[in-house]
């Protein structure tokens, strides 16, 4: 069988990911695309393909923005500003104003890029001239292992979390669609009208997806995968699926993997301003400035109106959006901070901070746009040495110490978590604590929270532990979403829904 493999220019280029509106049926098509004549049957195909795969991940629909930024926004770890009126339905968890939004980007942009994996699957089954059997098993592993990174954001983000699964009566919300293989046309996907997989199959198939990985895969570049890399994720694959052991003994072998260094103190601080944060596990790579998400929509600007570290705190930078609650502030003693001189001058303040190393991932930002000098985070700010296009670190090494205690607590082995959680304190410049029962399962979350703020693990944190988003300290009594409500999951993009009459809408929609 001769595979036509339709590949997104603008990917093989190298370029920026440019998504536009289609006819759905899991968007298998891209419509910025050329016919690559047979173009599985060579190793620079191969590697081009899977280069288009990769490249994806840009997308604001997912680590360009969205999969951090939006879903702390949901979540209760900051407040907009107001300044470019973006994130604010978000941040409020209006209805219908979710990872579905800027025309369902992130559901469109990853199955674009999961039909691409399993066309590359497909292909190279079949054998690939001039690739020798080690080649095609690391482009396998390659392969599943992006399509397990598309299928569980997706399936952490449109359904419950195995963990906790709210269902109202009898009825079952589901997983995804999980189509397996891939599809050269629309025509071929309209066919198919997959409907939703369990949530277990969708884990299921992402632990076999891993696994294979990990059994192909060696040491690499962090902006590829690699062992390391899918050890790490399979490690928080199973933290959500309740896994406990597994969670635990993959995050022992992440941690002594080659990939990726876990820092402390002052390097901790310094490893977010290095182009390559050097604990990323596997990092999403922005190398040129024409892949920069652009002054609008990039995470920079998301979260800071400042151009980068070395510019003027005066020079017009981003929008700064989204910034730290209150609860976040109080967690690294962050206030304004005046240092004297010219009180008009954004470079003459600061904010105060505590003996937490974090709390330098923070400063005061500019009130060009009037955004009237907020306390920002700087976590990704200009690191590529190009504006509005920062290297985003997927999976750090870090987070396999607090996978590991968490999960200890839940096997019991109680002492062994608090060990764990106190020597990751130290880390990060904190005394260790003497607590015993539900209180460390409390305080590993705590320390979640304050890691990976502004990363976007805190609205699934929640979710996973059926916990409330709770924003009425800041945003009113009405403020609150239980886990019950429907807002805790986005709608499925209702073209999806309209065509195929397998595919059932989540609630409330």
């Amino acid at each position: 069988m001769k595979f036509i493999y339709r590949l997104a220019f603008a990917a093989m280029l190298g370029g920026s990911v440019m998504t536009t509106a289609c006819d759905g049926i899991l968007d298998v098509e891209p419509r910025q695309s050329i016919d690559a004549d047979g173009a599985l049957s060579s190793p620079e195909a191969v590697n081009a393909a899977l280069n288009s795969v990769y490249a994806r991940l840009r997308s604001i629909g997912n680590y360009g923005r969205n999969l951090m930024a939006v879903s702390d926004a949901l979540a209760d770890v900051g407040v907009t500003t107001g300044n470019s009126g973006r994130l604010i339905q978000e941040n409020n968890n209006q209805p219908n104003n979710h990872f579905n939004n800027e025309g369902n980007v992130f559901w469109q942009n990853s199955y674009y890029a999961i039909n691409e994996a399993n066309l590359i699957l497909d292909g190279i089954a079949q054998g690939v001239e001039g690739a020798s059997a080690t080649q095609i098993a690391a482009w396998e592993g390659e392969a599943k292992f992006l399509r397990a990174l598309y299928y569980f954001d997706l399936v952490k983000s449109y359904s419950y979390i195995p963990t906790a699964i709210y269902t109202a009566g009898l009825t079952d919300e589901g997983g995804i669609p999980m189509p397996l293989e891939g599809s050269i046309t629309s025509d071929i996907g309209m066919n198919r009208s997959s409907p939703r997989a369990t949530i277990d199959e969708v884990y299921s198939q992402i632990y076999n997806d891993l696994n294979d990985a990990i059994a192909s895969l060696g040491n690499g570049p962090v902006q590829y995968a690699s062992r390391g890399a899918a050890q790490g994720l399979l490690s928080r694959v199973a933290l959500y699926r309740g896994d406990w052991e597994l969670a635990a003994n993959q995050a022992t072998e992440a941690l002594g993997s080659s990939a990726g260094n876990v820092l402390s103190g002052q390097a901790y601080v310094d490893g977010w301003r290095a182009e390559s944060h050097p604990e990323a596990m596997f990092e999403v790579r922005y190398a040129i400035p024409g892949e920069s998400n652009g002054v609008n929509l990039s995470l920079s600007s998301s979260y800071t109106t400042l151009l980068n570290l070395d510019a003027s705190k005066n020079s017009q930078g981003g929008w700064g959006d989204f910034v730290p609650n209150q609860r976040v502030r109080d967690f690294f003693g962050l206030a304004p901070l005046h240092l004297g001189g010219d009180e008009s001058d954004n470079n003459n303040w600061d904010v105060t901070r505590n003996n937490d190393v974090r709390a330098f991932l923070y400063t005061t930002g500019s009130n060009i746009r009037g955004a009237g000098r907020q306390i920002e985070c700087i976590k990704f700010i200009s690191k590529t040495g190009f504006a509005y296009a920062d290297n985003v670190p997927v999976i750090r090494k870090s987070e396999m110490h607090l996978n590991r205690a968490e999960a200890n607590f839940h096997l019991g082995n109680t002492a062994e978590a608090l060990d764990e959680l106190n020597a990751f304190k130290g880390l990060r410049g904190l005394e260790p604590v003497q607590l015993t029962g539900e209180a460390i399962l409390d305080e590993i979350l705590i320390e979640r929270f304050k890691e990976f703020a502004f990363e976007g693990h805190r609205f699934y944190d929640l979710k996973r532990y059926s916990q409330a988003i709770d924003k009425t300290s800041y945003l009113g009594a009405n403020a609150l979403v239980p886990f019950d409500d429907f807002r805790i999951l986005p709608p499925f993009p209702q073209r999806e829904v309209d065509i195929n009459t397998n595919l059932n809408q989540n609630r409330g929609y």
